[in-house]
């Protein structure tokens, strides 16, 4: 069994494989998606919660700290995407450069990933919703309004499920027009982004900016740099979003040319939004009063007196998280797909149906993801969500040393620049923020790991389609 663990995919099955995956997405596609993802839930929710947890104002540091991380890792995926265009992403990779046992091991984080993050977008939809809903003057019950806690009356969170049927029903009909929404999503949730930009801005108090960078606070993880690192650990997972785009890079046009521009391009759009409402967010309000407050943008805007605009941003807010649900649903769904394929998990979820389309996987992800709403709520989700990201990033650093040496493979397309200092500088860097990382998720990491390589050894190993080779 340990000899089948280092089992290496030829690249060649995989394009076969794929081959019966239609490339349908262009550049304009590819990038409405990638911002769909980064700059979804993230942008209403986290800024606000990570200034009262862990940085104070410096949380618009931690959202470049973090896109720097991740503009390393992006240059790791858009080498890797132009030269291995497969479902997967990063497990296909990591199965191609690494073997077996390592490319399940990645992919079993990343998927941890896409399912909290689904989860975690949906429960964000249902709050800015209820908050929208509840200022027209409709109560919502309370059993329903939320995920499980007995001692606070709720137990199911009824909208935050809808949100994800309705994105899978969407996601079932194919690629194409799903995305085509997307696109029309995006420039909408955009437009209002720069809006809320613009009108945040006339309410700004300079005060409420300094100190910039709060005194540590001893046994805690705010303040100080110490609380900038913690901040951009926690917001990392915002930028989940280009994997996304490799995860759907077998459904692309021309590929070696339309994932780094894809990757590229969605992260540069992303990182300078999160960066001005970040600022205009802490500006407007002292940091403390956005604890555990999920709908932060809205809530400012209307505490501020404007009722009229914060209203809309609710209303786009609600769209605009389709966004990043379809995104997730799509990059999670072709993940599970690759996994199937692969026989590492029954091979029905790895089947296409007569339209070409994953509809098995599409399946599986909206109940696991409405079931992890249910039980977790947004403030552990959140703490959950980077760490499988950052191991992701860390395979793709590392693998890309492996990845030049191969002569099997086609290097003609985009290669990440400094060769090998670059490489090794993103793997130190996504290892450094996942050490920052709370205890909690840590934990929760390692416990998900080794679980997956429980079921690697119990079943994978024992299924997978090598075998038949």
């Amino acid at each position: 069994m340990f000899a089948k663990f280092g089992r290496k995919e030829d690249p060649q099955n995989y394009a076969d494989k794929d081959g019966h995956l239609v490339p349908v997405l262009g550049t304009r596609e590819m990038i409405a998606m990638g911002v769909g993802t980064i700059v979804g839930a993230g942008i209403f929710t986290m800024p606000g919660i990570v200034a009262a947890d862990y940085a104070g104002p410096a949380v618009t540091l931690s959202f470049v700290v973090a896109a720097v991380v991740a503009g390393l890792a992006a240059l790791a995926y858009s080498e890797f995407a132009s030269a291995l265009p497969f479902a997967g992403s990063i497990y296909s990779w990591a199965n191609v450069v690494f073997g077996e046992f390592w490319g399940w091991i990645s992919g079993w984080a990343i998927l941890a990933e896409y399912l909290i993050a689904l989860a975690l977008v949906a429960s964000s939809w249902s709050a800015y919703f209820q908050g929208f809903v509840e200022r027209i003057g409709i109560d919502i019950p309370t059993f329903m309004s939320g995920a499980y806690n007995a001692q606070a009356g709720t137990y199911f969170d009824f909208f935050g499920a809808v949100a994800l049927i309705l994105v899978a029903l969407l996601v079932r009909n194919g690629v194409k027009g799903a995305a085509r929404v997307e696109s029309v999503l995006v420039v909408l949730k955009i437009a209002v982004i720069l809006l809320f930009i613009v009108v945040g801005a006339t309410a700004i108090r300079v005060n409420n900016w300094t100190p910039f960078i709060p005194a540590h606070q001893a046994g805690t993880s705010f303040g100080g740099l110490s609380g900038v690192w913690a901040g951009a650990a926690q917001v990392f997972f915002a930028y989940l979003g280009f994997d996304m785009i490799a995860a759907n890079s077998a459904e692309a046009k021309n590929p070696q040319k339309t994932m780094p521009r894809s990757i590229v391009g969605s992260l540069g759009i992303a990182t300078v939004l999160y960066v001005l409402v970040s600022a205009v967010l802490v500006g407007m309000f002292h940091y403390t009063q956005y604890k555990n407050n999920a709908e932060a943008a809205a809530w400012a805007l209307a505490k501020s007196g404007h009722v009229f605009t914060a209203n809309m941003l609710s209303i786009v807010a609600l769209v605009g998280m389709f966004t990043g649900l379809i995104a997730l649903m799509l990059g999670g769904s072709r993940l599970i797909y690759a996994f199937g394929r692969d026989g590492m998990v029954p091979k029905t979820l790895g089947k296409l149906d007569e339209r070409g389309l994953p509809n098995n996987a599409v399946l599986w992800v909206t109940l696991a993801a409405i079931v992890l709403g249910s039980i977790f709520p947004v403030g552990m989700l959140a703490n959950l969500v980077s760490s499988g990201t950052l191991i992701a990033f860390i395979f793709a650093a590392v693998g890309i040393l492996v990845l030049r040496r191969r002569k099997d493979i086609d290097h003609s397309g985009f290669l990440m620049p400094l060769y090998p200092v670059l490489p090794l500088v993103s793997a130190g860097a996504s290892l450094f923020l996942l050490a920052e990382l709370n205890i909690d998720a840590k934990l929760v990491t390692l416990g998900w790991v080794i679980f997956g390589a429980i079921i690697y050894m119990l079943y994978g190993v024992r299924h997978s389609t090598k075998n038949e080779n």
